[in-house]
């Protein structure tokens, strides 16, 4: 049982119809106004939360950078500024002891500083280093 020359092999046409009509289904989904429509909203819901959430991320990476240079551990950050003096309150954990921080909200102003007067009294005379 040899091919002939004018013979062709078989070739599964099942799978190779599956493969187009699904290739085709999704042409006909993405070309589709629910894709459309579904896509802008959520570009505009990402868009919404990041602009939210700005103020917190660099907040927390200011906090970040400020931990590592004190050897403290970080606990969090508040979500908004709430007074509009474009700082942020954190907190970070030092030597047994909770640091009352002020993060700044601005990417020109990335960093923190420590809030002497929410600080506990055994703290204030710590000398936290690169805190003034």
């Amino acid at each position: 049982m040899s091919i002939q020359a004018d013979e062709k092999p078989l070739i599964n046409e099942s799978v190779t119809d599956e493969n187009q009509n699904l290739i085709d289904k999704l042409k006909v989904f993405f070309a589709s106004w629910r894709f459309k429509v579904t896509a802008v909203i959520s570009v505009l819901m990402m868009s919404l939360l990041l602009v939210f959430y700005w103020q917190h991320i660099i907040a927390v990476t200011g906090m970040r950078i400020w931990v590592n240079h004190a050897d403290a551990k970080a606990i969090d950050c508040m979500v908004r500024d709430t007074n509009d003096d474009e700082y942020i309150s954190c907190t970070a954990m030092m030597n047994e002891q909770v640091v009352p921080l002020e993060c700044g909200t601005s990417i020109l102003n990335i960093g923190c500083r420590v809030n002497y007067g929410s600080a506990s009294p055994s703290f204030k005379g710590l000398g936290v280093k690169g805190s003034r």
